[in-house]
């Protein structure tokens, strides 16, 4: 039964992916991917209460391990896939009546589900090399979605994305290879994430180091982190909107995952303080170009893509902080904001049908014409910058909590200027968009039942996280306790 749970997360969208593959897009198969992604959303849900309960669950001779920190990363990868792939159906209605042809529709709900089987296989690794290649394959799924239109656009971020994402992961790989010879002499010589952190003590120091600082720069490429960040406004703003939600709400935080997982290795073998330097290095580098940009953004998909780029900063500055307050709000925050951005990135994907331009001038007046859009895009942004009662403000306010108390007020307090300056960017741009007179001509229009679905599930779930964590309290606990050093 384990092995069998253990599987499903992956193998639930891979076998969608089949079936997309053999029968393609259609009326039957429309919500093929929504039913995946619930069913790997339930896994998630069973696992947690098995790794809660009983403690961590490995199978498949060892590479597949599923501990507390996993199953809340499960729970992500299910909850905003889910999001996603209810939003398909409706903007692949879109792209055919466009034109787009029944073979590029096809090759994208494949890819699609691919996307969500990778991340749901680097959560579940339990070996840091298998945990690189599955975040390799996600780069080599996603370099198709990123430049699924064709257009020059979509080509060049591709093409970006690909290049930036790659030197990052080659960096990443030497940073396995280097991490592999300094466990040489540990009584487990071998690449187990959890063997390692047990015999962290017995790694090579100097060498560990080189490659703790290489796996954090490569990996922290994947999350959005300066400062092989550049592929992120591009990739995001370019791909289509429910693939924009996977990647800002999933794949940059599966690639923070891998992240904690190198801290955990690097704090047991060389405490605390070498990884908190790198992170804060990072992180605060992150916030500060993510803000600056913020300002004179006109796009509002690369607005939203700097945002992602903000928070992943904001995690890098709780991650340095540690401790287990530190890590709840992490873990915590990453939920929140996988929540929010989906919302977002699907609005603007109607917002980009509704209009005909991703241009921040070219939207006026939008509650006018289409309110419950509008206020669904409203409230995300509202939930983005930390406003009460969603999730994000209980999480933020816990990381600079734990920063604080950690000793890294100074860092904390610059980490907070910066992100109330992308709070003030964020609320001016989006108010110009969604407040005003409708423009001549335009009439109100009513929602459709498929668009406004996944906007309010998600908004209502990060509210509800807001107001209590009781289903998921205890897996929050039992995660932050396992990716703190022990």
């Amino acid at each position: 039964m384990n092995t069998v749970l253990s599987l499903a997360p992956p193998a639930l969208p891979m076998l969608a992916a089949i079936g997309y593959a053999t029968a393609g897009w259609r009326p039957a198969t429309r919500w093929l991917g929504a039913a995946a992604s619930a069913g790997l959303l339930a896994a998630a849900a069973a696992l947690a209460v098995r790794v809660t309960r009983h403690g961590p669950i490995t199978t498949l001779g060892g590479l597949c391990r599923v501990d507390a920190l996993s199953a809340w990363m499960l729970l992500v990868i299910g909850a905003v896939s889910l999001l996603a792939t209810l939003a398909n159906p409706a903007h692949l209605a879109v792209e055919m009546a466009a034109g787009t042809s029944p073979r590029m529709i096809r090759r994208y709900v494949v890819l699609v589900e691919a996307f969500v089987a990778t991340m749901s296989g680097a959560v579940l690794a339990a070996n840091l090399g298998t945990l690189w290649v599955a975040v390799e394959a996600t780069t080599i799924v996603t370099a198709f979605l990123v430049g699924h239109h064709h257009s020059r656009a979509a080509v060049e971020a591709a093409w970006k994305y690909v290049v930036v994402c790659s030197v990052g992961i080659a960096l990443a790989l030497l940073g396995v290879v280097l991490l592999n010879y300094a466990a040489a002499r540990t009584p487990a010589h071998s690449l187990d994430l959890d063997q390692l952190t047990r015999h962290a003590s017995a790694l090579d120091p100097g060498v560990t180091r080189i490659a703790v600082a290489l796996l954090l720069l490569g990996f922290g490429a994947k999350a959005g982190l300066a400062p092989l960040h550049a592929w992120l406004p591009d990739a995001h703003s370019q791909a289509p909107a429910p693939v924009s939600a996977l990647m800002s709400g999933v794949l940059l935080s599966v690639s923070f995952y891998a992240l904690l997982r190198v801290k955990l290795i690097c704090d047991a073998a060389l405490g605390p303080g070498f990884a908190r330097r790198l992170l804060l290095i990072g992180a605060l580098a992150s916030l500060l170009l993510a803000a600056l940009l913020l300002i004179a953004q006109r796009d509002y998909k690369r607005m939203l893509a700097y945002s992602s780029m903000e928070h992943m900063g904001l995690l890098g500055v709780g991650a340095a902080a540690g401790g287990r307050l530190a890590m709840s709000a992490v873990l915590l925050h990453i939920l929140g904001h996988g929540l929010g951005k989906s919302v977002l990135f699907v609005g603007s994907g109607q917002i980009l049908e509704a209009t005909g331009t991703s241009r921040m001038e070219g939207v006026r007046g939008l509650g006018a014409t289409r309110p419950v859009l509008a206020g669904a895009f409203g409230a995300g942004i509202l939930a983005l910058i930390g406003m009460p009662p969603f999730s994000l403000f209980a999480s933020q306010l816990a990381i600079v909590r734990a920063g604080f108390a950690g000793g890294l007020g100074w860092a904390v307090s610059a980490a907070v200027l910066l992100m109330l300056v992308a709070a003030v960017a964020l609320l001016g741009h989006t108010s110009r968009m969604l407040l005003g007179p409708a423009p001549d001509g335009a009439t109100s229009v009513r929602p459709r039942a498929a668009g406004v679905v996944p906007l309010l599930a998600g908004l209502g779930t990060c509210a509800l996280l807001g107001v209590t964590m009781w289903p998921l309290q205890s897996l929050l606990h039992a995660a932050a306790v396992a990716v703190s050093v022990r």
